[in-house]
């Protein structure tokens, strides 16, 4: 299954820089579970997650009922392209 072509069905259409926003499969260790990587800019990232995480928890949600049908365990984590500049 493509979950990535679903989180990008779920995310885009609030997304304000619809290319830079980046999903990556990470590595695990165990066959039954995906660790999906979302990176955006600040801003971007912060919409996908929302207050209190409501958003990224629904995101959740949907990708692991999507996950289920493959047995699989999916987990999201979320990234900003955008760093603190020290002065």
């Amino acid at each position: 299954m493509d979950y990535t072509n679903i989180i990008h069905t779920i995310v885009d259409p609030f997304i304000e820089d619809k290319d830079a926003i980046m999903v990556r499969e990470m590595p695990t260790k165990s066959d039954k579970d995906i660790t999906l990587m979302i990176v955006a800019n600040n801003a971007d990232t912060a919409r996908m997650i929302g207050k209190k995480g409501a958003i990224a928890n629904a995101l959740r949600e949907v990708i692991s009922v999507a996950g289920k049908i493959n047995n699989k365990r999916i987990h999201i984590q979320f990234d900003s392209y955008d760093e603190e500049v020290e002065e």
